[in-house]
């Protein structure tokens, strides 16, 4: 069941913000500074121009959806995980699902070996980008090596006039255990805090928005360090569940892809946003339909095997009800 605080409000007055892990968006070049290669024709994946148009059509479709049951709007920002390069965002952006809404992006290029990085797209009507930066995430291995991880894109803006914070991020990987790696999830949220830190000496209360694939979830220690250390509300806490939430591992659900505000949204007398509702979106078209993994997201791959899905995560969104200045 979704969490939301407003109740039968107006479509119109609803805007949508949402983060999606594209699971592994490449494009079918080989890029030789980048470990690209399974992403290649002759690769492992036999990645062909074929499956890369089909599953950024599908990836295209969904964005578009995002949210549109309560609101009337596209999304106005969309975090997004796993792409390649500016090459795939703007394809992506150049589908019949999504051209016409005209959305622009965000984008850096960051230091992960796969050469996979994080983005925001947002609505131009809506959002007025005024400032970014890719943020370096400083970590090393067990070994003393640096990790080559994704960087955290900040970005500061207007929506519908009003200051904007976003971090979208992409943390390190449980890959070598959940444990064993928590540490350099915890980094990340001292290096979150810290630029919070430089924000709040020249903003009292600023409006924040943390999204991305945390690969923690809500109740693990990172993302409880980063709310008891700052004014934040996570309202992703309510949707997880035994039988939900935006990944699944073998037969396990998780909610690393979260999106994580600050408290200003439920300060109704001085906000022109506030926050009305949060969901996974877990759509019937986005999920495997038959077999043993009848539910889990439709993916693209599973180890070499082509599925030709959208991805192995589901997008999540919050939305917020805008209330428009008097005068």
């Amino acid at each position: 069941m979704a969490y939301s605080l407003f109740r039968g409000k107006k479509k119109q007055d609803i805007y949508t913000i949402a983060f999606y892990n594209l699971e592994n968006l490449f494009d079918t070049r080989n890029d030789p500074h980048k470990l690209d290669d399974d992403f290649t024709p002759k690769g492992f994946k036999k990645w062909t121009p074929k499956r890369y148009r089909r599953k950024i059509k599908k990836l295209s479709k969904t964005i578009a959806r995002l949210g549109m049951r309560t609101s009337k709007h596209p999304p106005v920002l969309v975090g997004l995980a796993e792409l390649e390069n500016k090459v795939v965002i703007r394809e992506m952006l150049g589908t019949k699902a999504l051209r016409e809404i005209g959305y622009k992006y965000v984008h850096y290029d960051s230091p992960d070996e796969r050469g996979i990085d994080t983005a925001l797209l947002y609505h131009p009507g809506h959002f007025e980008v005024i400032s970014s930066e890719n943020i370096h995430l400083d970590v090393n291995n067990p070994d003393g090596r640096p990790d080559a991880t994704r960087d955290i894109l900040y970005v500061y803006g207007k929506l519908h006039g009003e200051p904007q914070h976003i971090f979208v991020n992409h943390w390190p990987s449980r890959r070598d255990g959940a444990t064993e790696t928590a540490y350099k999830r915890i980094k990340a949220v001292k290096t979150i805090h810290q630029k919070m830190g430089m924000i709040e000496e020249g903003d009292k209360d600023p409006n924040y928005f943390i999204m991305g694939d945390f690969n923690d979830g809500p109740f693990d220690e990172s993302i409880r360090t980063l709310l008891s250390n700052a004014d934040l509300f996570n309202p992703m806490e309510k949707l997880i569940g035994e039988e939900r939430g935006s990944a699944n591992y073998k037969q396990r659900w998780s909610l690393f892809d979260q999106i994580i505000l600050s408290n200003t949204f439920f300060n109704k007398g001085s906000l022109h946003h506030s926050f009305a509702h949060a969901n996974i979106f877990d759509d019937h078209l986005l999920k495997e339909w038959h077999g043993r993994y009848k539910g889990n997201p439709f993916r693209t791959y599973v180890g070499r095997k082509y599925l030709g899905g959208h991805s192995d995560h589901f997008p999540v969104y919050i939305q917020l009800r805008f209330r428009k200045p008097k005068g």
